[in-house]
């Protein structure tokens, strides 16, 4: 997956919730978290607040122990993760327009504007978001 830019592909909140859940992951999802160990990967600003209630309710429905949390909180952040501070900036401008267009929720847009600016592949289970990617051009992760 080379490219010119620092940043190897989008990760979004479906591939990273697979990595927590045992009866989520999959050999795309394990291939991926395999790449984490020399990928530099990017997410929107909405990345940790989607994982973060993710844990929540899952530590609600006590499908996670509170030490659960903790460990893949702390997994995560051993990995080379870069939020990008402009998604914000551009939630209600070229993420709506692109939410729009693609008939995507702003969330989902958030990555796929992020695959666009950066032109590097995204990493997604969500068939979504997978359909406006391929519409949009931009390379799906393959493993």
């Amino acid at each position: 997956m080379p490219t010119d830019n620092a940043y190897h592909f989008v990760l979004d909140c479906s591939v990273t919730m697979a990595w927590c859940f045992n009866d989520e992951s999959n050999h795309f999802t394990d291939k991926i978290l395999e790449q984490m160990e020399t990928a530099q990967v990017v997410v929107p600003t909405i990345w940790p607040l989607e994982v973060s209630n993710v844990l929540l309710l899952a530590q609600r429905k006590k499908r996670l122990t509170a030490l659960q949390v903790s460990s893949f909180i702390d997994a995560l952040s051993a990995l080379s993760i870069t939020v990008d501070a402009s998604t914000t900036a551009r939630a209600m401008h070229s993420i709506y327009v692109l939410a729009e267009k693609t008939k995507l929720t702003a969330y989902n847009a958030a990555y796929l504007e992020l695959a666009l600016r950066e032109k590097i592949p995204l990493a997604t289970l969500d068939n979504d978001l997978m359909k406006a990617a391929k519409i949009s051009h931009i390379e799906l992760l393959r493993v």
